[in-house]
């Protein structure tokens, strides 16, 4: 009962990546802008493929909309088709509105990257690597196996799910499964590492982008403060940079050119990416520190101290310093005409004390709380009607004390709305490409980012320079601006 508890609430990072308790999703807008390649022969998506393409921009905020970014794509698609063994598969790349670093490929021939992974990227040939390895799939026809091995786990998941009451059992299905489709993967990666390393060198690209890319996305990754699974959304979870990966697709350039040959075309890659929106995007909800701010609904809380704040599609997600304490925000559907206590003691979640329910009222919107009790984890739960909209906050502590008690009161007292000055104040973060003065070094420029965490690393990693290069004067490089 207690572990079924633990499931229902979705705190495990497991079950953070895998639930979809609340609707957060419904905050993202889906606009769809694709860029197409020049194939003669167009993209001709399945009702399955739409399908999935409605999912995908659901599940990454829609398309993003960027001129500059989408000429420069479709000029490099149309390279590596033309360098290609199938010039005439066609393919159209969509742009998704995430900053998270990801890229993957439908069997009919659409490609995806995210801004996060084109903010990332320092050159054209890095994103060469990533839209050719893309291109890789769908040529060794790994996309079409994939799509049958995910119809497969689907099937194991609502078999399991309609037979089991056990969330132990259902969650060992389920990893099984994610376990078998991901190192089935891992064995396609470095299969399509070597056609896409072939296709960006016969496209005249530097075949050697793929290495650093890979590179980048390792050190990107371990950067990442939050304690759930840093890459539960990011290309690396299904891509991983292994230092064998990394070595294999240098060997993979070593048979094309030297190290110094090849274009990298970064000068036109940093012009057309200069002003791209950097992380979140505000419109959708975002995190400043330990602060949470939804401009468009108009409310922001504050964590407690110690918290990481993660942004996820279905719910923000704090975990504190160490794990003994996390929490989970995120909309529920609730009746009008059910009360807040009604609901929390409705039977969503199992364990929890109908005698400890209690009505509040927080900053003015009324509320409710309640206990929960599981073996290793002990919850306070509220509910808070917002406008139309009911916000529920989970709280969970593997031991129930003082400052868990106060963290999760503090964290509730702290929601309120954005006053019109916080809500016109509320830009996005973007990339901003300078140049180089004399005198200029890693950590002066470092100092000039705003909104990131240990900007001196980012820097770095934004820039592909290793722990210890230096700037040199003229350079141009990436900084990160509100």
């Amino acid at each position: 009962m207690s572990r079924r508890l633990w499931a229902a609430s979705s705190l495990l990072c497991a079950a953070f990546a895998l639930a979809s308790c609340g609707d957060m999703g419904r905050f993202q807008t889906a606009s769809p802008a694709a860029i197409a390649a020049k194939p003669a022969r167009a993209v001709a998506p399945s009702p399955a493929a739409e399908r999935e393409h409605e999912r995908i921009l659901s599940s990454y905020g829609g398309a993003y909309d960027d001129p500059k970014l989408e000429a420069l794509i479709s000029k490099t698609v149309n390279r590596l088709v033309a360098a290609s063994d199938r010039p005439d598969q066609a393919y159209k790349v969509t742009i998704l509105n995430s900053g998270a670093v990801n890229a993957f490929a439908l069997p009919t021939g659409q490609l995806y990257v995210t801004r996060g992974l084109i903010a990332l990227a320092s050159d054209t040939s890095e994103l060469s690597s990533v839209l050719s390895h893309e291109m890789a799939h769908v040529l060794a026809k790994h996309a079409s196996i994939r799509e049958d091995q995910a119809r497969q786990a689907t099937i194991v998941t609502r078999v399991v799910t309609d037979m089991s009451n056990d969330p132990d059992l259902t969650a060992l299905a389920l990893a099984k499964t994610k376990l078998t489709m991901a190192s089935f993967s891992r064995a396609q990666e470095f299969e399509a590492d070597g056609i896409g390393v072939g296709i960006s060198a016969r496209a005249h690209f530097d075949p050697y982008g793929a290495a650093r890319f890979l590179t980048s996305m390792e050190r990107n990754a371990a950067l990442k403060a939050s304690k759930l699974d840093p890459r539960a959304q990011d290309f690396l979870s299904s891509h991983p940079a292994t230092p064998e990966r990394v070595q294999n697709a240098q060997n993979n350039a070593r048979q094309y050119t030297s190290p110094e040959g090849g274009e990298r075309d970064r000068e036109t890659y940093l012009a057309a990416i200069d002003n791209i929106v950097y992380g979140e995007d505000p419109s959708e909800g975002f995190v400043r520190g330990r602060r949470f701010l939804h401009p468009k609904l108009g409310f922001t809380f504050a964590a407690p101290e110690t918290f990481t704040l993660d942004n996820t599609a279905q719910a923000v997600i704090g975990v504190r310093d160490g794990g003994a304490q996390a929490m989970r925000f995120d909309v529920v559907r609730v009746p009008s005409e059910q009360t807040l206590g009604e609901y929390l003691n409705s039977g969503w979640m199992e364990g929890v004390d109908k005698a400890s329910t209690e009505d509040l009222a927080i900053n003015g919107f009324p509320a409710a709380s309640a206990t929960a009790h599981g073996d290793q984890w002990q919850f306070r739960v509220y509910a808070l009607r917002f406008g139309s909209d009911v916000y529920r906050f989970i709280f969970a502590a593997r031991q129930k004390t003082t400052e868990s008690d106060r963290n999760a009161r503090e964290t509730v007292n702290s929601f309120r709305r954005l006053t019109l000055e916080e809500t016109q104040a509320a830009r996005p973060l973007r990339i901003k490409v300078i140049t180089v003065q004399p005198g200029d070094t890693v950590e002066s420029l470092s100092h000039r980012m705003s909104g990131v965490d240990r900007p001196a690393e980012r820097f770095r990693i934004l820039n592909g320079l290793d722990a210890h290069a230096q700037v040199k004067a003229r350079d141009r490089v990436k900084i990160v601006v509100d």
